[in-house]
């Protein structure tokens, strides 16, 4: 791999920056300064350092948003504010939000440039539950819980999947739910005569939102968390799989 490569996907910073530090010799290679941006390293063996801090590789990334209401999930938008917006000081190209949240919703968001575990994570074949906190305009009836639990008619071929609900004051509740069709969770509540005045994502299979993140914050995740992701929906021959075909072999 280039070096400048190694630099930039290790999170140092984009390919220009990382060229400038090469060029200033603050990158050494197995204690060595290197000048060359093209010179190759063994990423899985080769001690890479910049400014005498060494660099450890990661072929994907994973990232936590808080996300606030008033921006959309997607890439780019020429309108609209988008969740990319909030994360573009991130000096790694090809992150992508897993899954959406809508313009007005709040909470967990996983960013990453991981496709199969993006995969398997949205999957209805896995069931991975995402756990919402929602505040409604009236109390639910026992009546509504009931339907909820069964499943219900959001005016598609199909009825929801059950779902789990807690009720935890009188106008709010947890809601777990182990699909993503449009608006989900605020037709579910109009098809039991309610409404969703605040939704807000807490979790998403075996990731919880950080209490300690403020909205429009971000963190990487923890070697745990991802750890957690991959061993709960990923197993290493689906990946590889995977990857050779992306790869065309």
């Amino acid at each position: 791999m280039r070096l400048d490569r190694f630099l930039s996907e290790a999170g140092a910073g984009t390919r220009s920056e990382v060229k400038q530090f090469i060029r200033k010799g603050l990158v050494s290679v197995n204690g060595s300064i290197i000048k060359e941006a093209g010179s190759q390293v063994a990423e899985e063996e080769d001690v890479v350092c910049l400014k005498g801090q060494p660099l450890s590789f990661s072929k994907y990334h994973y990232y936590m948003l808080h996300k606030p209401a008033g921006v959309v999930t997607a890439t780019m938008d020429s309108r609209q504010k988008t969740v990319m917006d909030l994360v573009s000081d991130i000096p790694v190209k090809g992150l992508f939000p897993v899954g959406r949240l809508d313009k007005d919703t709040e909470g967990l968001l996983l960013l990453t440039d991981d496709g199969v575990l993006a995969h398997e994570l949205l999957s209805p074949k896995k069931h991975v539950d995402k756990t919402y906190l929602a505040e409604i305009r009236e109390p639910l009836s026992l009546e509504a819980v009931s339907a909820l639990r069964q499943g219900v008619d959001i005016g598609e071929k199909k009825k929801t999947e059950p779902a789990k609900v807690e009720l935890l004051e009188e106008k709010r509740i947890l809601l777990t739910i182990q699909e993503g069709r449009y608006h989900q969770i605020k037709r579910m509540l109009k098809a039991v005569e309610n409404e969703v005045l605040y939704l807000k994502r807490l979790s998403m299979g075996s990731l919880t939102l950080d209490e300690n993140l403020m909205k429009g914050e971000y963190r990487p995740l923890k070697e745990s968390e991802i750890e957690a992701l991959k061993k709960e929906y990923v197993h290493d021959a689906k990946r590889e799989s995977a990857e050779e075909k992306t790869a065309g072999i």
